[in-house]
């Protein structure tokens, strides 16, 4: 290490902080609690642009400190509405007296920063204010849930809404069935046609600012000791969140402290999120764990019956709770909303107007703090994968898939959420009637009822938002992503090779596809009927998207696919979505991100009422000719829709700053790029790119990490730098290096150089 380092003046005694070769934070303490002090004073340094942004907006004050704009009264409006925190104080209380001392000195570590230096001039410059007071446990909770909801769980409800509107739509029963096989019990179309529809339950302003970052997939896996070379497990976990911003969504830090004596010094290293005390992706001197999106349905509707601002219970009548938000703006008169709350969550509408609406809770959205805080701070100091388990298991802010390595050679998988035991028969995919309490949630899931493994036969473990509903006594998930990525995984794991870091890093930058591969097989004889060009191109090819020429071709077969199959209808084809409507949603949602499984078993089908009177080949020949007919024209290359190709084949995207993105010239450093993705929706190392209500969107690894439990160390990439000040020279330090797939060593004792602190 430098002999140069900042020195903080921690309970326990000093903090020293010390930069490495890539400005990650080293953080030496003489306990725990003073580790979290120097990891808060770290992140307020480095992310206080980037928390105090997201909470801001979380508050529902961006009409009062950013800007009086429409879009920004939508978004107080949404915030307020789901008013994540609303239990802070209650949760706080739940806590331990050992969580609680952890989360206090973390929030002593952010508020010694914010009092010396107070807050980042970008701030300043756009707005008032916008510290608010110190931070505080209640804006960890608020954190937490933005990330939680914002960026996962709203998929769920916005799946459902769409479902409503489907039926509203005069979509047939039979076409929705084939969408959602087996997860339509106790859809009633004619009473969904009566729904009133408000506000849509996800603005489409919440993609005004990628300061809160979007996700679509992640991978992580785990092998067994026995397989490996080093005769220890290895982790690996890369989740795909939306990459195209700075600074990066993940901040990498090492943890150091002195353990019960000075023979046993502890640490924990790896990705954390900035206003969260503890490490999210990482390792300790005995465990490594890494997190994927479980899918676990936590989002329920209910259809209620109103009057005279009132709903109906059997043949009662109940008033709803009222909930009055003043929105304060900028120069502008304030705005009074209110929400009308019942045990069902928030009524989407005024019941003082008779009708049916509906009233929408995530299960997530109250009481979970405590416990998560409890698992995070718990997993600095946890042995085993046992021990691990049980903490990650606490976690349930939102819905994850936690996979485990311990130095004592064992591996394990955890699902992690809050799951809502509902009525027989139903799934929470469709609305039901509220005023049957038989409809009503009936408690949550036990942690041991959800999906687990601990050291599988096979000596592996890999999850990729894929439906594993088969590992637990009950199925939380309804719409997972498709299974190409996590077969991928396991297809490269079962090989029997002798497992090491560096071709864990390969795998990591997979680009092979078991989407491509399953419709070839089906396309490959109707290839061989054409003489054109671009046929012959997509019979030679393997699957992969290193042949970026080949795996376009496929993407505009695809599109041409889900267009002929989903748009409007034609030559005895039922009517469809609409030509108009299916642009919409691959153009301008995350649509296809998200139900691209559910899109796909339709397509695979060998018959589907999709199809109407046509065979599977007739409908394939079709969007083949469409797809050829259109070789050249980029109007309809979905995998490279309307984005720039550098000579190197990649997607090139420009990566924005959070708060000026898009809005200065590119040389004045803000923006970075543009860079160029490889991959596609379902490659281990995925790469997708849309827009999304005006902004584009680009999904790639956020974070790349890979342990081995027979040392100390950790060998990561971020797309990005520790810092989110322009003018640092860590704003975007490591960005040249993920691209690259080169990867840097985290270690768990210190290195003998490093830079100093800034």
């Amino acid at each position: 290490m430098s002999d140069h380092a900042l020195t903080l003046d921690g309970k326990a005694g000093p903090v020293t902080i010390v930069r490495d070769a890539d400005g990650i934070p080293q953080v030496a303490a003489a306990d725990v609690d003073d580790a979290l002090f120097g990891l808060g004073y770290c992140h307020a340094r480095d992310r206080g642009l980037q928390m105090l942004l997201v909470r801001t907006l979380a508050r529902g004050e961006a009409s009062a400190k950013l800007k009086a704009t429409a879009d920004m009264l939508a978004l107080d409006r949404f915030f307020r509405r789901m008013d994540f925190g609303r239990d802070a104080d209650a949760e706080l209380a739940r806590l331990s007296p050992r969580a609680r001392a952890g989360q206090e000195a973390y929030c002593r570590g952010v508020n010694a920063y914010f009092d010396e230096a107070g807050e980042p001039w970008e701030l300043r410059m756009v707005g008032d204010r916008l510290r608010g007071g110190p931070w505080e446990f209640a804006d960890i909770y608020l954190t937490a849930k933005v990330i939680g909801y914002v960026a996962l769980a709203q998929s769920q409800a916005e799946v459902e809404h769409w479902i409503v509107e489907a039926v509203q739509a005069g979509l047939s029963r039979d076409l929705l069935e084939a969408l959602f096989p087996g997860k339509l019990g106790g859809l009633d179309e004619a009473l969904l046609r009566r729904v009133r529809l408000g506000d849509r339950v996800v603005p489409e302003a919440l993609s005004w600012t990628p300061a809160l970052p979007s996700a679509a997939a992640s991978n992580n896996w785990a092998v067994a000791g026995a397989r490996t070379a080093s005769g220890k497990p290895i982790l690996c976990s890369d989740p795909h969140l939306e990459i195209n911003r700075l600074p990066a969504v993940w901040y990498e830090a090492v943890l150091r402290w002195d353990g019960q004596d000075s023979a046993s010094p502890r640490y924990a290293m790896g990705a954390t999120m900035p206003g969260i005390p503890g490490v999210v992706i990482g390792r300790n001197n005995d465990l490594a764990w890494g997190v994927t999106y479980a899918c676990m349905d936590c989002v329920d509707s209910w259809i209620e019956d109103c009057r005279d601002g009132k709903y109906r219970r059997g043949d009662g009548w109940h008033s709803f709770t009222r909930r009055h938000e003043t929105i304060q703006r900028r120069g502008k008169d304030p705005v009074e909303v209110t929400f009308f709350e019942n045990d069902h969550g928030t009524l989407e509408g005024d019941p003082n107007v008779a009708g049916h609406y509906l009233a929408t809770r995530w299960s997530c959205g109250e009481g979970t703090g405590a416990e998560a805080t409890e698992g995070l701070l718990g997993m600095l100091e946890a042995t085993d994968v046992d021990d691990g388990s049980r903490l990650l298991g606490r976690i349930a802010n939102s819905s994850w898939n936690w996979v485990l390595a311990d130095r004592g050679g064992h591996i394990g998988y955890q699902m992690a959420g809050r799951m809502p035991l509902r009525r027989e028969g139903t799934t929470g995919l469709v609305p039901l009637p509220g005023w049957d309490p038989a409809n009503d949630w009936r408690g949550f899931a036990r942690l041991e009822d959800l999906p687990r493994a601990f050291d599988p036969p096979e000596g592996y473990i890999a999850t990729a938002n894929d439906d594993l509903n088969a590992l637990g006594r009950l199925k939380p998930i309804n719409i997972s992503s498709g299974p190409y990525r996590a077969q991928r995984i396991r297809e490269v794991l079962a090989r029997g090779e002798t497992v090491s870091v560096e071709n864990m890093e390969k795998l990591q930058f997979d680009l092979h596809s078991r989407q491509a591969e399953r419709f070839l097989a089906l396309l490959r004889p109707l290839l061989f009927e054409s003489d054109a060009e671009g046929a012959r191109v997509l019979a030679g090819w393997d699957g992969s998207y290193d042949d970026v020429e080949a795996a376009g071709l496929f993407e505009r077969f695809y599109r041409a696919l889900i267009e002929e199959v989903f748009g409007a209808g034609s030559d005895g084809q039922p009517g469809g979505l609409g030509a108009a409507v299916v642009a919409y949603l691959m153009d301008r949602t995350p649509f296809l991100a998200e139900m691209y499984w559910n899109v796909d078993q339709v397509l695979l089908s060998e018959r589907s009422p999709w199809f109407g009177a046509r065979s599977r080949s007739q409908v394939y020949r079709a969007a083949l000719a469409r797809a050829l007919r259109h070789d050249h024209d980029h109007d309809h290359d979905h995998a490279h829709d309307g984005h720039d190709h550098g000579h190197d084949g990649g997607t090139r995207v420009v990566l924005r700053h959070i708060l000026f993105g898009g809005l200065l010239p590119l040389r004045l450093g803000f923006d970075r790029g543009p860079i160029a993705l490889k991959g596609g929706r379902a490659t281990v190392h995925q790469a997708q790119v849309y827009h999304n209500k005006g902004r584009e969107v680009a999904f790639a690894p956020s974070y790349r990490f890979v342990a081995d439990l027979a040392t100390d160390d950790a060998h990561t990439t971020l797309p990005g730098g520790p810092s989110d000040r322009r003018f640092s020279k860590w704003y975007a330090r490591g960005l040249h290096d993920w691209l690259h797939g080169r990867y840097r060593t985290l270690h768990g004792q210190p290195p003998e150089e490093g830079d100093p602190a800034e």
